[in-house]
């Protein structure tokens, strides 16, 4: 049996060789982001390059993942760094301008998006670096006027957030765009798209990726507090879901970015879509080799919590040492799946025919105790549906379209397997076991369930169940020897 829940790495400077990603991949790694923030495309399609290497040299399916970074908001440049004081005042100017010090206690700047400024009202609040300053409004008009609430030292381009304000701007920059496009003709196997804040944003990028041919899943990154407010809608329209808890724990009071993440992660399980947990899971060891033990609780919980994958970023971009990281996520998944809470079966509504099957598909499952399901899968949805039981035993996602395959790395559980197409269910069933003996993963001592769709390879047809014994299976693989 293997780990459960996936791994998510950054590649950056600190892995992204063919040796390292190699070890990575062996280390535990399902999914390789690559960070749009950071990188020319000519840096990333080597990267993708060198995954794909070490993907086929370990012989294993892993995903990569596109990680745009759209509007981020910052402060323009300074003449020097603001040293301020709770109860100096703050001047944002809607023209471009250095920063100053107009005088003492006094400030005055301007952001890379002025339009913002016009949607502040009175004792909203606007937080400079990361959330480490915080700046209340007290006066609006040409310019917005705040008072410090608390000391902190300020420099050029550092981040802004607007904790209170619904900010009306495009989340798709031009800059995006072309990344988007980028990703389409390179064949990313997922996009995480920043700042969402309602159902049009994922929308619009997957009319962008629809004109391009992309089949990349669309992850809605949730960090705003409106994004929070309409879960369900962006949930509605996405094919996952990141809860990114860096800006996140900066939109809402950071004592509530946990329950955050367990009302997230539930409501991402019920719809049968994957969820990444993200942000700082293991950040000490990016300068140590061993994590600080809330760390480690903090991977633990996530997975308790039901998350489909955990997310490594300056950890394996930058860290010292990446391939520990992993192992050592890799261990800590291993343990708290020891005594996780697995048979979800009271837990979700059935919100079509086929949630009946797998639901059906699972209960066997457990009650027969048997080695694996195996979802013959076309577009990867049975085995998504499967997943979300959360049952102890492994699910074999056999496909013959290597998109699917990939696209089935994020999901928890769920070990993508390639197979030749075919019409006949049973020459279907009889390769997929066939080559399950071959690569070690059928045993015909022991028991297995195989969910699949009659016709074959029609999207959600989920119809048909069978039990698979020694004489089932010999049966099946007599057809194509």
């Amino acid at each position: 049996m293997y780990k459960k829940t996936k791994i998510l790495a950054t590649v950056g400077p600190a892995s992204d060789s063919v040796e390292i990603l190699e070890g990575l991949i062996n280390a535990g790694v399902n999914v390789f982001r690559l960070n749009f923030s950071h990188g020319t495309h000519e840096y990333h399609a080597s990267t993708l390059a060198k995954i794909r290497e070490a993907e086929k040299n370990v012989n294993r399916k892993v995903g990569v993942l596109q990680d745009i970074c759209g509007p981020k908001i910052r402060v323009g440049k300074l003449e020097e760094d603001f040293l301020l004081v709770a109860g100096d005042t703050v001047w944002f100017v809607k023209e471009e301008m250095v920063g100053k010090k107009l005088s003492e206690g006094k400030y005055q700047l301007s952001i890379n998006q002025p339009q913002i400024l016009d949607m502040l009202k009175v004792d909203e609040y606007i937080y400079l670096y990361d959330g480490n300053i915080r700046a209340r409004v007290i006066e609006i008009g040409d310019k917005i006027v705040t008072v410090i609430e608390n000391n902190g030292k300020l420099s050029s381009n550092k981040g802004v957030n607007f904790p209170n304000t619904v900010i009306n701007i495009e989340v798709i920059t031009p800059k995006d765009e072309a990344d988007l496009l980028w990703g389409a003709q390179h064949g990313v196997d997922f996009v995480a798209v920043s700042f969402v804040q309602s159902a049009k944003d994922i929308l619009h990028v997957r009319e962008i990726l629809k004109a391009h041919d992309s089949r990349a899943h669309i992850f809605a990154k949730i960090e705003k507090f409106d994004a929070v407010e309409r879960i369900d809608e962006i949930l509605e329209v996405s094919d996952g879901i990141m809860v990114a808890r860096g800006d996140l724990g900066i939109e809402v009071p950071y004592y509530k970015v946990p329950s955050i993440q367990k009302k997230i992660i539930a409501k991402a399980n019920a719809a049968s879509k994957p969820v990444i947990t993200a942000t700082q899971m293991l950040l000490s060891m990016a300068e140590k080799e061993m994590a600080t033990r809330a760390e480690i609780s903090d991977v633990a919980n996530a997975v308790l919590d039901g998350t489909d994958a955990v997310m490594l970023s300056e950890e394996s971009a930058i860290g010292k040492n990446p391939i520990n990281v992993v192992e050592v996520m890799t261990a800590t998944i291993k343990e708290i799946e020891s005594v996780y809470p697995y048979n979800k079966f009271e837990v979700y509504p059935f919100l079509d025919e086929t949630d009946i099957i797998s639901s059906s598909t699972a209960r066997l499952a457990d009650r027969l105790g048997v080695e694996a399901m195996i979802s013959l899968t076309s577009s990867g949805k049975s085995a998504r549906k499967l997943a979300r039981y959360r049952i102890k035993a492994d699910i074999y996602a056999v496909t013959h379209d290597e998109r699917t395959a990939r696209s089935l790395t994020i999901a928890w559980g769920v070990k993508p397997i390639m197979n030749i197409e075919a019409s006949n269910l049973n020459m279907m069933l009889g390769h997929t076991l066939q080559t399950g003996i071959e690569q070690g993963l059928i045993d015909k001592d022991k028991t297995y369930i195989v969910t699949a769709g009659y016709p074959a390879g029609i999207e959600g047809s989920t119809n048909f169940i069978r039990i698979l014994k020694k004489e089932q299976i010999e049966y099946y693989t007599d057809m194509v020897l």
